[in-house]
């Protein structure tokens, strides 16, 4: 029998005007300290962002989107953030910011498969 853990989540945020405040929820990050889990997934609605920001940049999001999916990974090609430890990474990609790609606040739950709460995340909270 699995023991339930817990682990925090946030979902990343595409503010395409941060003057408006408009965003469009493109990913989530989760961390599980106790299963040394993080991790992402990260999806780019152009459509929904268009329709917030007709001369949203696609490329640039894709881009730093994908950074926050490699510093997850702890991918060597991922910078100096990408190689510190998994708790550390976690609170730097969720650390508040006022630029195009933004996090929620974290939230807690509890999980036996940090991996399926991804994607049980990202099924509820980010895709269309």
């Amino acid at each position: 029998m699995h023991v339930a853990e817990s682990y925090d989540y946030a979902l990343i945020r595409v503010v395409p005007r941060v003057e408006r405040g408009e965003f469009i929820n493109a990913g989530v990050i989760v961390s599980c300290e106790s299963r040394q889990f993080l991790q992402a997934r990260v999806e780019v609605d152009e459509q929904r962002l268009r329709a917030l920001d007709p001369a949203i940049d696609i490329d640039t999001v894709r881009r730093h989107l994908q950074a926050i999916v490699r510093v997850c990974e702890g991918a060597p090609d991922a910078g100096p953030i990408a190689r510190l430890p998994r708790r550390a990474r976690f609170h730097w990609l969720t650390a508040t910011r006022s630029s195009i790609i933004q996090t929620s606040p974290i939230h807690m739950g509890r999980c036996t498969d940090p991996a399926g709460s991804v994607e049980r995340l990202f099924e509820r909270m980010v895709s269309t």
